[in-house]
């Protein structure tokens, strides 16, 4: 299969680290550099350092000129929809028409707590980033951005200049229950699939919800989507489907630091990490073996992925993405 491409997920609490990662990913030929957005490491202690993403990204995109810069992703929780759409749309003109925006309901219910911010359910939660998006959609294309909703109103708010790209920067949104799919349905251009994270956790941190997460439990939520779709007079085929992978590479297919981090996600053994869609565990063979094998089931072309080390960096860059350049 072709058009099997990659992006880099980079954690983000040094500065000169983040730009030097978005900086070496382009020039490695990954298509997009993916940013999380909190205001404290979901992976680590509430006060290691965790950079703005909206602002780091401002400073990667005239450090860049082709990467695409694709938050993984932006908590519509976070900042006022209106104020989102300015500060996207001033990210699209900084990066010369490079962003794709990453967008999800908010999930760290104690980081919300911790900054003062509201942390509705999730029903509610939902129909926010279902408003945020058609605030966004108005400031980005109306000459008199006009909205009334629920949370949000906005009459007039003049969003000029516009983003470069036309008719808008990309929408993605990342996750994969039932409530997010029927809004990327109509909304999204491309969906980014993972594991969901109702547990106030993400996916690595969450073993259970990681091994839940199987290939058919993928298949099956691609399937939904889809359906979705044709139920909302949508071609399916409009929408670009993504993946996250943790990545773990060593030399030897029997490396003991292959089944360490099979066991940090929760996995019985190596093999099952191997199976999992989250998962690229191996040898380079083996693992563009995983790549080809999942291109083929999902048709998903474009995988973000997350090396659990400098090691498996290197080798993902030298190894694996040669094999699909």
């Amino acid at each position: 299969m072709t058009g099997i491409q990659f992006g880099l997920f980079s954690i983000t609490g040094d500065f000169a680290e983040a730009l030097s990662a978005a900086e070496r990913a382009e020039r490695s030929g990954f298509v997009c550099f993916s940013p999380n957005d909190h205001f404290f490491s979901p992976f680590g202690a509430p006060s290691d350092p965790q950079l703005e993403c909206f602002t780091l990204l401002a400073a990667i995109a005239v450090k860049t000129e082709r990467i695409r810069l694709m938050p993984a992703v932006v908590a519509a929780s976070f900042r006022p929809a209106p104020l989102l759409a300015k500060i996207a749309t001033t990210l699209d003109i900084a990066s010369g028409g490079r962003l794709t925006l990453g967008l999800g309901t908010g999930w760290l219910p104690t980081e919300h707590a911790a900054h003062g911010i509201p942390f509705p359910p999730i029903r509610e939660r939902l129909a926010r980033l279902a408003e945020t998006i058609q605030v966004l959609r108005a400031m980005w294309t109306e000459e008199r951005p006009r909205f009334c909703g629920t949370y949000f109103t906005i009459d007039g708010a003049y969003n000029q200049p516009r983003p470069l790209q036309r008719p808008h920067p990309p929408i993605m949104l990342g996750g994969s229950a039932t409530g997010l799919l029927r809004i990327a349905a109509t909304e999204a251009d491309v969906v980014n699939l993972i594991p969901p994270t109702g547990h106030g956790k993400d996916f690595p941190n969450d073993p259970e919800a990681t091994r839940r997460f199987t290939a058919a439990v993928l298949l099956e939520r691609i399937e939904l989507l889809k359906r979705l779709a044709q139920e909302a007079g949508r071609d399916p085929d409009q929408i670009e489907l993504t993946g996250l992978s943790l990545v773990a590479l060593a030399e030897r297919p029997e490396d003991p630091s292959l089944v360490r981090a099979a066991e940090m996600l929760g996995f019985p053994d190596l093999a099952s990490a191997q199976a999992s869609p989250v998962a690229l565990f191996g040898s380079a063979e083996q693992v563009c073996e995983q790549i080809r094998a999942r291109a083929d089931e999902t048709g998903i072309l474009t995988t973000i992925v997350a090396p659990l080390s400098a090691e498996s960096l290197t080798r993902f860059e030298t190894e694996v993405m040669p094999a699909f350049a």
